[in-house]
């Protein structure tokens, strides 16, 4: 019989499924669910072969037949038949022996729970990081969900329950060489995916909202403690373990002393409300930095700046000098905008900065500047110099 040359694939985790370059058989289950049985525990056994006895035991332990040896050889001939339908490469994997029945995977086929157990082989072998790194992303990949069930098998929960486990061995064992990298986004989702085949796992939680943690998402770890909950009550009607309560609780002080942190930080950043009704007044090295945040954005956004410019006072008599200053800060305190930005640049300069206003009204302002002060101190005939100039050309002011 000619046989194919082409890759099969035979997915037993999740769902039993045979996978030709052309077609998905996934209604195999339907046709003949105790012939699936019987490929599933044959490939289980990884090669060696089965007595026909035991498998009489494992396929009839309920129903005893009058005729065990011809019923099974009856079966063994439909599955062969049912697989060469397919791909006569399958039916060749069933090989007969003396009072015995095995599976030989031919060349050209793959069986995923048959690569997952030798991933399993090899990582127990406590091979090198970066072997241990790729083995355990192929196994998060074929690892689709527990082993499929038809429920003909007593001895199947075994296996079902001994793969789990050497699963999430391998996925905690992975989330530990991550931690020690700090490599938590990637831990958020290997946590992520090993919860699509055990979401009630308690220790996946954990390492999922310590990773969380570590990368600010406090929040988000709240909504994945919320969904453990949500699914404990759901199928056992119970909280989560005392392990993961324990951790929300330490995950609750850690936000909220997030949250106070927060709420100091703000508050020693926000000015009384009086303050901030005018200019903001600052010393000529913070003026300095202002200026270059505020240039930035204006080049950005194609805005304008000017700069302002008023001396006052005669430098031969500092008395009046010094008060000229002192009322012109509280005359420009009233009187210029949010966002306008003085400072004394020296003993009777104060310049500022005023953002997103043309010539025009500049020059406007300062009038009005000049104007309040010399009614304010029109007793004391004060000098009074103002200029303004758009940024860039701040050479001729």
């Amino acid at each position: 019989m000619e046989t194919s040359n082409t890759s099969i694939q035979i997915q037993m985790m999740d769902i039993f499924i045979i996978t030709t370059p052309t077609q998905s058989y996934d209604n195999l289950a339907v046709k003949s669910r105790r012939g699936v049985s019987l490929i599933q525990y044959l490939i289980l056994q990884r090669g060696k072969p089965v007595p026909t006895q035991r498998l009489i035991r494992e396929l009839w332990s309920e129903h005893r037949s009058d005729f065990p040896e011809a019923a099974l050889k009856t079966m063994i001939s439909r599955v062969r038949h049912m697989l060469r339908e397919i791909d006569p490469l399958l039916a060749d994997c069933i090989i007969s022996g003396k009072s015995s029945y095995s599976w030989e995977t031919q060349p050209g086929i793959s069986v995923d729970v048959l690569r997952i157990m030798d991933i399993m082989d090899a990582l127990e072998h406590n091979p090198e990081k970066e072997e241990r790194v790729a083995l355990t992303e192929e196994l998060l990949e074929l690892y689709q969900g527990d082993l499929y069930q038809s429920g003909d098998i007593a001895s199947s929960s075994s296996q079902v329950n001994y793969l789990h486990m050497a699963y999430l061995n391998a996925v905690y064992q992975y989330i530990e060489l991550l931690k020690a990298d700090e490599e938590y986004n990637h831990i958020c989702a290997v946590c992520k995916k090993a919860m699509t085949v055990d979401d009630l796992d308690e220790q996946l939680y954990i390492d999922l909202l310590n990773a969380l943690v570590h990368l600010n998402r406090s929040q988000e770890a709240l909504k994945e403690y919320r969904r453990a909950v949500k699914i404990n009550k759901r199928y056992f009607n119970a909280p989560p373990g005392e392990a993961l309560q324990e951790y929300y609780e330490k995950l609750q002080l850690e936000s909220q002393t997030v949250q106070f942190n927060l709420d100091v930080i703000r508050n020693e950043l926000m000015e009384d409300e009086n303050d901030r009704r005018g200019p903001f007044i600052c010393d000529y090295t913070a003026f300095r930095e202002f200026y270059n945040i505020q240039m930035r954005n204006f080049e950005r956004l194609g805005s304008t700046m000017f700069l302002a410019v008023i001396m006052v006072g005669d430098m031969n008599n500092a008395v009046i000098m010094e008060a000229g200053v002192a009322g012109l800060l509280e005359i420009l305190k009233r009187n210029l905008r949010k966002g306008d930005i003085v400072t004394r640049f020296s003993e009777n300069i104060v310049a500022m900065l005023l953002p997103t206003v043309n010539y025009s009204s500049g020059s406007m302002v300062m009038d009005r500047i000049e104007e309040l002060f010399r009614t304010q101190y029109s007793q004391w005939d004060i000098p009074f110099h103002a200029r303004i100039a758009p940024l860039g050309n701040v050479a001729h002011v």
